[in-house]
């Protein structure tokens, strides 16, 4: 994955005519954490190990949603290459509930059709909770089947690139070809948490 360069150090402006006041109070609501409060200190993104890689970075999808930039907001790179280690929300010196903010936001993008800010990441999202879905726990074969499956776009060579690493972690036991399940009721209770909120995309 190559670095990105930041949008707001881009030359280009960002356009305020839509921008949608309730969204930063909506935020609110749902991950129980005052967005207003958010000092822009830039200490959330200091201490993501994935800030070099996103768009904007944790500090300013926090800036985006005070100022209503819903769009810009659910559009971005950022909200899909969080790796949920809640490290923002942990250096935040407000408090501020910065991974519930992205856990939303990611929501709303796909409730919503926004444009996936990146659609390989999100369709690892989706092998996996496929996977668990069936399995109730991940599959890594079919987990690696799936996300080949799903992003088929990178032509036939993306099925093999991993062929020889594939090989190598199975010959050391570090693969099982036949996934593992659940046993007994298990598996019924991981399928309800889907029941409702399985979506397809």
């Amino acid at each position: 994955m190559d670095k990105e360069e930041k949008k707001f150090s881009s030359a280009e402006p960002i356009n305020m005519s839509d921008s949608d006041l309730n969204f930063a109070k909506d935020i609110g609501k749902v991950a129980g954490t005052d967005l207003n409060s958010c000092l822009t200190c830039m200490s959330c993104s200091g201490g993501c190990p994935m800030y070099p890689y996103m768009d904007y970075g944790p500090h300013g999808i926090m800036r985006l949603a005070v100022l209503g930039l819903k769009k810009e907001a659910l559009t971005s790179t950022t909200i899909w290459r969080c790796v949920g280690c809640h490290t923002c929300a942990a250096v935040c010196p407000m408090a501020i509930n910065i991974a519930g903010v992205l856990d939303y936001l990611r929501e709303q993008c796909i409730n919503e059709k926004y444009p996936i800010g990146d659609k390989p990441i999100f369709e690892f999202h989706k092998a996996f909770l496929t996977s668990v879905r069936f399995h109730g726990r991940s599959s890594k074969v079919e987990l690696m089947g799936l996300h080949k499956l799903f992003t088929i776009g990178g032509g036939p060579f993306a099925w093999f690139q991993d062929a020889y690493l594939g090989t190598k972690m199975i010959l050391m036991g570090k693969l099982h070809l036949l996934p593992s399940r659940l046993m007994g009721s298990g598996i019924s209770q991981v399928r309800k948490i889907f029941i409702g909120a399985w979506r397809d995309r």
